[in-house]
């Protein structure tokens, strides 16, 4: 199942920012959490690859909870 998603572009006086949003559900299904860090790797000029840190994971990004 995909996702249309359009790009933005804010162009100001002396730059350029260029915006992808994720639809919720993909963000969701791919469990993200806020100020998580990606990278993007260029595979060719129709496909970009989203890669998170193997090392972290979904477990171990959570905060442990303390019993009271």
């Amino acid at each position: 199942m995909g996702f249309p998603t359009k790009i933005q572009l804010i162009k100001r006086a002396k730059s350029e920012q260029w915006y992808i949003n994720f639809p919720s559900a993909i963000a969701q299904a791919m469990e993200f959490e806020r100020g998580e860090v990606v990278e993007w790797l260029i595979e060719d000029k129709h496909k970009m690859v989203l890669k998170r840190d193997e090392s972290v994971s979904g477990s171990e990004k959570k905060k442990p909870q303390t019993d009271p």
